[in-house]
């Protein structure tokens, strides 16, 4: 686990979101903001950004990324409280399928879907407990792909 100071284009704060539901479309900005935040962590890692919240009729990655020769399909998932789910135990078995599919389509579309070695990573955000910027838990391969 590592942490980092919030530190996006748009000076993103998550800790002022604490207010309880967001409205859809302040929820799909608050979802970009974490996505970006991932990204620039994950490049902070040594991974290449290659796409960002592709999208096909079965679901969305968050980010596509390359580490070295291996395609990293990354889930972004952020908590502005732990204290219930972690973000990462937050994706359910049908999120999982969901990822698997999409990932597989992607793969098909790019036609890459045997030359490449891929995996799905998973990217947990929180805040920090002492308020200061956010907390990062980076599984590789934390959904298991069968190609």
């Amino acid at each position: 686990m590592s942490d980092r100071t919030p530190t996006s284009r748009n000076h993103f704060n998550p800790i002022l979101l604490n207010q309880g539901p967001l409205p859809p479309d302040q929820r799909r900005h608050t979802g970009n903001a974490y996505e970006q935040l991932a990204a620039d962590y994950l490049i902070a890692q040594g991974l290449t950004l290659i796409n960002s919240n592709y999208c096909c009729k079965l679901g969305e990655i968050d980010l596509v990324m390359q580490e070295r020769d291996t395609l990293v399909f990354v889930e972004v998932r952020y908590r502005l409280r732990n204290d219930f789910v972690s973000p990462i135990l937050s994706i359910n078995r049908q999120k999982q399928t969901r990822l698997l599919r999409t990932a597989r389509v992607y793969l098909k579309h790019h036609r890459l879907s045997h030359s490449v070695p891929s995996r799905i990573d998973v990217v947990g955000i929180t805040p920090r407990p002492d308020g200061r910027g956010c907390q990062f838990h980076w599984i590789r391969n934390a959904i298991q792909a069968h190609w």
